[in-house]
């Protein structure tokens, strides 16, 4: 087996400064600053974010899924409860958040507890939702085997059947949950791989600002 080796030596980053005496004192302001420029530079899917989770036994798995909501309490994203992430995340209520927007060298981590967004707040979502969507939300066995692209057809099929011309409801087993964070990480690239990080900590429900080293 031959090794390929995956080194560009050409790449850089730059990017603006980013510094404590100068971040927003709230992490989540910061956080919309950013996304907003991302935003702005039409970038697509700003919203995606690598969620990370782990199992019972501490075994990790990560997938990209979007940002939905954002409020002081934390990010929300929504899926089926009985998916791989959502069974690990009922057994692990911890997980950790990617965002990177290339353009601007920049990432953010978060980290912190997990709990399930109210059933009020999941139907509003899922009410929003294009027809199709909730359809296929309510057909698919998320996570579980098919046979085959026909079985996933023949039950979406049956679903539009039963549901007819009415609005497709939110099943109980599909909603959001709701990402706490205890660290908010601001990642900056500069070059020579001298990044600026700053790290946010929440200790007795106040933020603290630290410049980590890169």
């Amino acid at each position: 087996m031959t090794k390929e080796r995956l080194w560009h030596h050409g790449e850089d980053y730059v990017g603006e400064r980013l510094d404590v005496a100068t971040v927003s004192p709230d992490p989540f302001e910061q956080f919309r600053a950013w996304f907003e420029d991302a935003e702005q530079a039409g970038l697509a899917k700003v919203n995606a974010m690598t969620l990370a989770t782990a199992d019972a036994a501490g075994r990790p798995s990560a997938r990209l899924v979007l940002l939905k909501e954002l409020d002081a309490r934390g990010f929300v994203f929504f899926t089926n409860y009985g998916s791989r992430k959502g069974e690990q995340l009922g057994a692990n209520p911890w997980a950790a958040l990617v965002f990177y927007w290339d353009r601007f060298d920049r990432q953010v981590r978060v980290e912190g507890q997990v709990e399930r967004v109210a059933d009020e707040d999941s139907d509003a979502y899922f009410a929003a939702r294009p027809r199709g969507a909730r359809i296929g939300a309510i057909a698919s066995p998320q996570s579980r085997p098919l046979a085959d692209r026909a079985e996933l057809e023949a039950r979406i099929a049956e679903v539009e059947r039963e549901v007819g011309d009415d609005e497709p409801a939110r099943p109980a087993w599909w909603g959001g949950f709701r990402v706490v964070p205890e660290r908010i990480e601001f990642w900056q690239g500069q070059p020579s791989r001298l990044h600026d990080r700053v790290e946010y900590v929440r200790e007795r429900g106040e933020w603290t600002p630290r410049r980590l080293a890169p």
